[in-house]
């Protein structure tokens, strides 16, 4: 298993810190889907108790990060090819409301902040960072509206495609092309069209989607 170990035997957090470690993992790719999670390994990873860690576990699971099989326990989960159509469904109308509702109450500082975003993203050269500035871009745009309900759906649905995502952007023209259509869709908001705005984003997350699908489909009929 590869995770970033933390000595919490101290900490009165440990569920809280086990479980950003084992989050952060999994969303990274550093764990594989049917990846176990040992807690007796990762409790001695830790220094902690197995309680912190069974917690933490649970916790992944509600978020739909792991998944619990009949004799080997909790895993890495997966996500099949008609989560993806649906997740992405859900992530087109979910973002392209959040963006209706944030273009009339931008400023330029927070369009400057996207700017910025938009720029460290089409620059980086390391696929770590992609998925990262990706959520950065899209959502300092849609924190604006203040709507903090959005933002935690966005959020979730991002988590559990995360490492796909990136696995896409490497390996596709994905890069490319959401570089252009982040531009597009920045100067929109710029101009400040709100029901373009919504429009290009919901575009922006199908063409992800069938992008990805295509690259999954492709990957699993050659294994």
């Amino acid at each position: 298993m590869n995770f970033k170990a933390v000595d919490v035997a101290q900490s009165k957090s440990a569920t809280e810190i086990v479980f950003d470690s084992l989050r952060q993992a999994i969303i990274m790719g550093e764990m594989e889907d049917g990846e176990p999670l040992r807690q007796e390994e990762i409790a001695k990873a830790f220094n902690t108790s197995r309680i912190p860690v069974r917690e933490a576990i649970a916790r992944l699971e509600q978020l739909g990060l792991v998944e619990s099989r009949r004799y080997k326990g909790a895993v890495v989960a997966a996500i099949s090819i008609e989560e993806f159509d649906e997740i992405f469904d859900l992530r087109a109308v979910v973002e392209s409301d959040a963006m209706r509702r944030a273009v009339p109450l931008m400023t330029k500082a927070s369009l400057a902040e996207a700017r910025s975003y938009h720029v460290a993203f089409a620059t980086a050269t390391e696929p770590e960072a992609w998925t990262a500035l990706n959520r950065k871009f899209h959502c300092c745009l849609y924190e604006v509206a203040n709507s903090p309900n959005y933002l935690k759906v966005i959020n979730g649905l991002l988590d559990r495609l995360d490492r796909y995502l990136r696995a896409q952007l490497s390996l596709t023209d994905g890069m490319a092309r959401a570089t252009r259509e982040h531009e597009i869709i920045l100067s929109t908001c710029e101009a400040g069209d709100a029901e373009r705005a919504a429009a290009l984003t919901y575009d922006h997350v199908q063409g992800a989607k069938a992008s990805l699908l295509n690259y999954l489909k492709e990957k699993r009929e050659k294994a």
